[in-house]
């Protein structure tokens, strides 16, 4: 009942610090001194799938608004991950590293992004909650791998909604006809940080604010941004082929296979942001329906759709004539369309806008559910009553976004922003066959071992192939010859040793557990291209985030896992 009382906007230590272990300093000191033994405790404590559904939400003391139909989650997916990604990356891996081949790439990195998308779908469908992948890791891989997990959500809201202001920014000064810099402000600063970008703390702000107001606005609004997106898409498409010369595809892979997989590595990104549909559970009217439909849906009509504008580049012009900082610009011009290079600066810009509006609905829905289990401060688990949006989960993950956009130019921690999102997706999979192999209380120890011996062959061969990917021994296959077999032994392991303990209620991920362990592979792989200076920031962030949890994060779920909670009164 005081909850019920108590108006939104409150700042008392209570509200930050509910729990019995921050409430004097003694209390304090004695959570640490039993920082071992709490430890080991949320390591193997694990969620359920009833308390993600109906218990923690109780923290956000009123509910969001039911308001989404798998319309409105397609259109979703096309906002979330259809951005400028699509115009930068196609050319500039279509000239340095693919050839015409550039469309092999997309196809092949639309395959990983689909794996990951049928694990998503049957989690979605199991447990419709607005925490997406950390609820998913909380109830089958324990409150430690879900802290984890989030820390790195957090990192990838807060810096990649600053990355894509900032990219904002740029485009929207070619729309201009502007150099890219020119709209922002020079200073004395060191480099990296001497170009301030108001305009994209602006830009911020604004969608922090469309997705405060409501869910439904939000979506009809990123309807009508999608959709104009799409027409842009369409034309470039219809363009190229107009104007195709089928002689530009020869030859047609200039760099090898190799060539080819090193694209698909950094095309990838181009499909990232389709998780954000799952985290709109708690909006959508018939869940279990809907997120599948949208979740498939958008991500198999993107995966064509990227294919054909790769294509269409590929044959417009030749691929060493390709610029690949202005690719379909350039190409336009070269085919005596000059007005083209406005159309898709025009495209990209929309694309970045939705971007935007998406990640701001999608990236408070986690920030939301994670301080419902009081991994962060439950003031930010709180949904207003009128507007039925986290409006404080909002603020969290804006006001630090805007403060880098506006400083940073984010070139040295894109690389980290790639291994955050690929750490999420690898973890996905493992957790789909811990929920299809072991049930608590049921599964004996022996098969549990078993299970966890397979994984174990299927992720360390999975590092092994990457590994020697990654040393580039041109012409060289005979780590492979080890490294692959494995894999499909440890696969093999759980399908002859490893009996399944639980089948999908409604829809699930065909092949298990082939399609995970791929999925675990295909992403592993991904991650090993990315070089040795971006793990050792992953490595370092991990670090920052094990100090707070061993402070702070630990002590407050333990107490949240045994009620030793302050009342709010």
């Amino acid at each position: 009942m005081d909850g019920e009382e108590r108006g939104y906007w409150r700042w008392s230590k209570r509200d930050f610090f509910p729990e019995e272990s921050f409430q004097s300093f003694g209390s304090y000191r004695a959570a640490l001194s039993q920082t071992c033994s709490r430890f080991k405790n949320r390591l193997v404590s694990r969620s359920d799938d009833e308390t993600e559904r109906f218990e923690l939400k109780k923290q956000s003391e009123h509910e969001m608004k039911r308001c989404l139909t798998w319309w409105d989650l397609v259109w979703f997916g096309f906002g979330s991950v259809i951005g400028a990604g699509i115009f930068v990356l196609t050319g500039q891996e279509a000239h340095e590293q693919a050839g015409p081949a550039i469309v092999l790439s997309y196809v092949v990195s639309g395959v990983s992004a689909m794996l990951s998308v049928f694990c998503y779908t049957e989690f979605s469908m199991e447990v419709p909650v607005a925490g997406g992948s950390f609820a998913y890791l909380r109830i089958e891989l324990g409150d430690f791998a879900a802290f984890i997990t989030a820390g790195n959500i957090l990192l990838e809201s807060i810096v990649g909604t600053a990355a894509v202001a900032r990219a904002w920014t740029s485009y929207f000064a070619t729309l201009l006809n502007r150099k890219p810099n020119a709209l922002r402000i020079k200073t004395d600063l060191s480099s990296g940080f001497n170009l301030l970008d108001p305009i994209a703390v602006v830009v911020i702000a604004a969608a922090t604010t469309i997705a405060s107001i409501s869910t439904r606005k939000t979506s009809l609004l990123n309807w009508i941004a999608s959709a104009i997106n799409t027409f842009v898409i369409f034309f470039v498409i219809v363009a190229g082929f107009i104007h195709a010369d089928t002689s530009n595809l020869t030859p047609f892979l200039p760099y090898g296979p190799e060539g080819v997989f090193r694209a698909a590595a950094v095309v990838y990104f181009a499909y990232g942001g389709f998780d954000s549909i799952a985290t709109m559970a708690e909006e959508t009217k018939n869940p279990s329906r809907d997120i599948p439909i949208g979740l498939l849906g958008s991500m198999s009509i993107i995966t064509v759709i990227y294919c054909l504008m790769a294509l269409s580049l590929s044959m417009m012009q030749k691929y060493t004539d390709i610029d690949p900082n202005a690719a379909y610009s350039v190409a336009f011009q070269s085919v005596g369309m000059k007005w083209g290079k406005y159309l898709v600066a025009l495209g990209a810009l929309k694309g970045m806008t939705t971007v935007l509006l998406v990640a701001a609905l999608a990236h408070a829905r986690y920030v939301t559910h994670i301080a419902r289990t009081h991994m962060i401060p439950p003031i930010f688990a709180l949904v207003h009553p009128k507007t039925g949006t986290p409006i404080n989960a909002n603020l969290l993950v804006s006001i630090p976004s805007a403060l880098i956009a506006f400083f940073s130019g984010l070139d040295v921690l894109s690389s980290l922003l790639s291994i955050s999102i690929l750490f999420i997706f690898t973890m996905m999979p493992v957790a789909l066959l811990v929920r299809r192999y072991y049930v608590r209380e049921v599964t004996p120890r022996a098969d549990l071992l078993k299970l966890i011996i397979c994984l174990l062959v299927v992720v360390a061969s999975s590092m092994g192939t990457s590994a020697y990917w990654g040393m580039r021994l041109k012409g060289s296959w005979i780590g492979y010859t080890i490294t692959v077999p494995f894999w499909f032994l440890g696969t093999l392991g759980i399908v002859l040793f490893v009996p399944q303990q639980r089948t999908p209620k409604v829809w699930g991920v065909p092949l298990v557990p082939w399609l995970p362990c791929l999925s675990i592979a295909t992403n592993i792989f991904l991650m090993g291209s990315l070089g040795a200076e971006a793990f050792i920031r992953f490595g370092v962030c991990t670090l920052a985030m094990l100090v707070y949890y061993l402070l702070f994060g630990l002590h407050a779920t333990f107490d949240m896992a045994h009620q030793q909670t302050v009342p709010k009164s």
